[in-house]
């Protein structure tokens, strides 16, 4: 068995909450230690395992990621969380491996533009920095898996139009370089259900039954029908998170990821069975309220509730 189908078993849909890191990433006010602890767990008992718990980023500039180490401790004392963080440089890699992280999400994007504002470097020396997290995983972390996810798949702020080829051809060339799978991101909200289908039909030709993430924000709406076409696809790890906290830097004003509550709504409702409790996940958001009093929530299951006819899948 494949280090990834150790972490993401193929027998349900893994939703996986990333509002520690993408949720958080944008507050001037964010959970302390002891509130992300106990965010996690809270998701955690609702059956939640996956969890992006940060960035290794300067402290300098995103201090709400200075106890990421310690939340990585704590996400492995839960059986079977796993902890992932993202990471943009060499240094972030070498750090986050030598803290142990289960998975690292190395970002590269699909257009030069973006790549180029986004980590002032070519998409060619990207390649050479996830290559190089491989070599530096076999040495340090032969546990973890590299996940090189690609920004802006589904559109530019700076580009515009991004062609599915050039995503595919991204995709094969990070596969190339020995990661272990690769992840698509809408960064911007700027993919339909067209396109979103399109690039995600191929990614799962191209991966062969291996699972590969699918990163959706809800800038307009699209959110939930984005994550139904990939659903579709063959698409089987999506990120979200709770009350769809998150925005980005690329798109000011914009709301944030999709929300993690209705994602597993969705699913279920396709009959893809997540084992997760929408209930719990729903309780959960009061601790959202509690250390980020002033950040709007999403979500129409927290307004409505559960449908009376409401089954999951088993």
């Amino acid at each position: 068995m494949s280090l990834v189908e150790t972490l993401y078993p193929n027998d349900r849909v893994i939703i996986r909450e990333v509002g520690l890191r993408d949720g958080i990433q944008m507050a001037e006010v964010y959970p302390d230690t002891e509130q992300k602890k106990r965010w996690i767990r809270a998701e955690y008992d609702a059956g939640v395992r996956h969890f992006e718990i940060g960035s290794f980023l300067p402290v300098s500039r995103f201090p709400q990621f200075a106890d990421v180490r310690e939340i990585i401790d704590f996400t492995h004392s839960l059986p079977g969380a796993v902890a992932v963080a993202l990471v943009l440089n060499e240094r972030g890699i070498e750090e986050a491996l030598k803290a142990n992280v289960d998975e690292l999400t190395v970002v590269m994007s699909a257009t030069e533009e973006h790549n180029q504002a986004n980590a002032r470097r070519s998409r060619k020396d990207s390649i050479k920095a996830i290559r190089h997290a491989v070599v530096l995983r076999d040495q340090l972390n032969p546990n973890a898996i590299i996940n090189a996810g690609i920004s802006m798949a589904f559109g530019c702020s700076i580009a515009g139009h991004v062609d599915p080829d050039e995503v595919i051809r991204i995709a094969q060339a990070c596969l190339d370089a020995g990661v272990d799978t690769v992840g698509v991101a809408d960064t911007v909200g700027y993919g339909g259900p067209t396109e979103v289908s399109a690039v995600c039909e191929r990614m799962t030709r191209l991966l062969s039954g291996r699972p590969y993430v699918v990163h959706l924000h809800n800038t307009r709406g699209t959110g939930l029908a984005n994550a139904a076409a990939a659903l579709k696809a063959g698409a089987t790890i999506f990120d979200a998170s709770l009350g769809g906290l998150g925005g980005c830097p690329f798109a000011p004003g914009a709301t944030g990821n999709v929300v993690i509550e209705d994602m597993v709504y969705l699913a279920e409702k396709m009959g893809f069975a997540t084992g997760i409790d929408i209930e719990q996940l729903v309780q959960a958001r009061k601790l959202i309220k509690e250390s980020m009093p002033d950040e709007p929530l999403y979500g129409d299951i927290a307004k409505s509730s559960l449908p009376k006819n409401f089954v999951y899948c088993s």
